[in-house]
């Protein structure tokens, strides 16, 4: 059950990523963009997506009862 939520999620997250990271690039030069780029997709990258999981099954838990 959490799979598909999950997936769903990240799908619609790295949309918004992707977006901010192309309005980052125009907006920074190429040293800086680099230095946030590398920030931004350690945030929301791996730890992001297990972080997400965790806090889905422990609601999945509190609705089933």
């Amino acid at each position: 059950m959490v799979t598909p939520i999950l997936q769903i999620i990240v799908t619609l997250t790295n949309r918004r990523i992707n977006k901010l990271l192309l309005a980052a690039e125009t907006a920074l030069p190429p040293a800086q963009f680099n230095s946030f780029r590398k920030q931004f997709l350690n945030e929301f990258g791996s730890k992001y997506r297990k972080d997400l999981e965790h806090e889905l099954r422990k609601q999945l838990k509190e609705w089933q009862g």
